[in-house]
């Protein structure tokens, strides 16, 4: 029996990244796995990568309605979640006396709290690749060389973890925050 055999789970943008590598990980390990994304040809191409045991539902966290229905989905399909991986999350980067009042709201719309915390560290995805536009090579190179392991992260790796946090074998774990940063946070 796979450790999350019979569990039913919601990753937020799930369709590429960090989510989709946590949800690709939570179906091998036998959840049932909804995704999220506002970006329905990546959110298509999401459900066809992970195959069965997926059902991908489009929509925007930080808008209360496809909350709803998100839920709505979730309770006729599956009447019930065992995990919540809030991942959907932005970085948009601006200068400090420019951030709007719009961007602001909308970080901490979609940046959501959670009861333990898996804290990633700089993660190859594509989320990072578009923040750093042009100059990806030798940010990535810079960034690499600050990790104490020496390298970027891969989103698989995080996704083992959130995958360990919402199986049995964390049943005694709580109000933690699990870095998974090759050691960035200890130095």
């Amino acid at each position: 029996m796979k450790k999350l055999e019979g569990k039913v789970a919601l990753v937020t943008g799930g369709n590429s990244g960090i989510g989709l590598a946590t949800a690709q990980q939570l179906v091998a390990d036998g959840a049932y796995v909804f995704i999220t994304g506002r970006r329905q040809s990546e959110l298509d191409a999401a459900v066809r990568q992970i195959g069965n045991g997926v059902t991908g539902i489009h929509g925007d966290v930080s808008k209360l309605a496809d909350l709803d229905r998100l839920f709505a989905a979730v309770k006729e399909q599956k009447r019930y979640l065992d995990i919540v991986f809030a991942n959907a999350g932005i970085a948009v980067a601006a200068p400090l006396g420019e951030i709007t009042e719009e961007a602001f709201d909308q970080h901490f719309a979609i940046n959501e709290i959670r009861v333990n915390v898996v804290s990633p560290g700089v993660i190859e995805t594509p989320g990072l690749s578009g923040l750093m536009n042009a100059e990806y090579d030798r940010l990535n190179a810079a960034f690499a060389e600050r990790v104490p392991l020496g390298r970027l992260g891969h989103p698989e790796e995080v996704a083992k973890a959130v995958s360990f946090l919402a199986s049995d074998e964390s049943s005694y774990v709580t109000g933690i925050e699990l870095f998974v940063d090759g050691g960035l946070a200890q130095i």
